[in-house]
């Protein structure tokens, strides 16, 4: 089982959620530390190559992105409230901006 890595500020963001959303969020995060894919979920290469999106519909919109293609670790980029259909810019470049980091 890969270990999970929080980067950045998204471990506190990931706090923040109501407990249902942060429940549901643990149980895909456990999933994907375990090889599989979370319930729902999108691919984002406009953020990194192995980049995918959590989607938790509880209590609002609710999203998670990760990166799971190293082998050591589960690197969750960033967490936070979805509030428009879009993804806001900044949510992409911070996420991007994280990924780039870890790639160094």
């Amino acid at each position: 089982m890969k270990t999970l890595r929080f980067i950045g500020s998204s471990l506190d963001d990931l706090r923040d959620f109501p407990a249902e959303a942060r429940r549901q969020v643990g149980f895909e995060l456990d999933a994907v530390q375990r090889g599989m894919m979370p319930s729902d979920f999108k691919p984002m290469p406009t953020v990194g190559a192995g980049v995918y999106e959590i989607r938790v519909h509880v209590l609002g919109e609710w999203r998670v992105m990760y990166v799971a293609r190293f082998e050591q670790s589960v690197y969750v980029l960033h967490a936070f409230q979805k509030k428009t259909q879009r993804t806001r810019k900044e949510d992409l470049e911070l996420a991007a901006r994280r990924y780039r980091d870890l790639e160094r």
